[in-house]
C-alpha cells in the first residue's frame, strides 16, 4: 500500500494552483460575509438566473461561496490533502483545468435536477469530491485515515463517497446540502480522467505517426546516408510529458522502473 506523510502545513511551501485556490476562496468567503445575501444572490449558482437570465459567471463563482466557516475549512483541508499529489503528479496548469472542470460538471448536475430553482447552489465541493476521485485513480492503494480514525484504501473510500452522496441525495434526507452536486463533480472528474487522457495520449501518438511518415516522405535523401548520420535524442521534457500522460491515465502503479528512474531525476532537478 501506498502511504503518504504530510508535514504541517506551510503556506509558502503550498502548490501554485492549491495556494491560489485558497486565497481565492477565503477573500471571497470574507466578501459574502460582509455584503450579505444580495452577493451569494449574484455569485452563487442560482439554476433559475443561469438558465433564464443568462447569468453564465455563476457556474464559476460559485466555487468560491461558502455557507459557514466549517463548509470553507472542510472543503480547503480536503482540497490541500487530495490536490498536493495530484498537482504534484499534474502540474499547475492541468490541475486548474481539471479543478474547474468538475466544479462545472457538478454546477450542471444541480441545473438539470431543478432548472427553476431559486436557491443558491454554493461551495467548492464538487472539485473537492473530483480530486478524492483523481488522488484514487492515481493512488488507488494510498491508505487514508476515514474520520482521521479508520484506515483504509484510496479506492475503496472514494466509491464509498460516491454510494453515500447518491443514496443520501436520492432519500432527500439532507436538504441542505446539493448531494447530487458532489456526484456530479465525481463523476465528471472519473470520465475526465477515463476518457480525455485516453483521448490525448492516442492523438499525441497519431501526431508523432503522421510527422515520421511526413519526414519520411519529404526527405530527398538516401536511405543509406540517413542511417548513418548521428540520431538526435529525444528532448528529456517530451519523455517527461509522455510520463505525465501514463500517469494520468494508468495512475503510479504503472509505470516501469526505468520510468520512476526518470521522473525522481526531474523531481530532483526541480527541487
Amino acid at each position: 500500500m501506498t502511504r503518504f506523510s504530510y508535514e504541517p502545513i506551510n503556506f509558502r511551501r503550498l502548490a501554485p494552483a492549491i495556494r491560489t485556490l485558497i486565497i481565492a476562496n477565503i477573500v471571497f468567503f470574507l466578501l459574502g460575509n460582509l455584503v450579505g445575501n444580495q452577493f451569494y444572490q449574484l455569485f452563487g449558482l442560482v439554476p433559475k438566473h443561469v438558465i433564464e437570465d443568462r447569468w453564465v459567471w455563476q457556474p464559476l463563482t460559485y466555487l468560491f461561496l461558502h455557507g459557514g466557516l466549517m463548509h470553507l475549512l472542510f472543503n480547503l483541508f480536503a482540497l490541500w490533502m487530495f490536490g498536493m499529489p495530484v498537482e504534484a503528479q499534474w502540474g499547475e496548469k492541468e490541475f486548474i483545468k481539471y479543478y474547474f472542470i468538475c466544479g462545472l460538471g457538478a454546477a450542471a448536475a444541480s441545473i438539470a435536477l431543478d432548472a427553476t430553482s431559486p436557491v443558491p447552489v454554493i461551495g467548492a465541493s464538487g472539485p473537492v469530491y473530483g480530486m478524492l476521485v483523481a488522488f484514487a485513480m492515481l493512488y488507488p492503494d494510498a491508505v487514508v485515515y476515514l474520520y482521521f480514525l479508520i484506515p483504509v484504501k484510496a479506492s475503496h473510500m472514494a466509491i464509498l463517497f460516491g454510494i453515500i452522496e447518491f443514496f443520501a441525495g436520492a432519500s432527500g434526507s439532507t436538504p441542505g446540502i446539493a448531494r447530487f452536486a458532489h456526484l456530479g463533480g465525481m463523476i465528471t472528474g472519473y470520465f475526465y480522467i477515463r476518457w480525455w487522457g485516453v483521448v490525448k495520449i492516442k492523438a499525441k501518438a497519431v501526431w508523432r505517426a503522421m510527422g515520421e511518415d511526413g519526414s519520411s516522405a519529404s526527405s530527398s535523401r538516401p536511405a543509406r546516408r540517413a542511417d548513418f548520420r548521428r540520431q538526435e535524442p529525444e528532448s528529456p521534457m517530451a519523455e517527461i510529458d509522455r510520463i505525465l500522460d501514463k500517469i494520468l491515465v494508468s495512475g503510479l502503479d504503472s509505470l516501469t522502473e526505468e520510468e520512476r528512474a526518470i521522473m525522481k531525476r526531474y523531481s530532483d532537478k526541480k527541487n
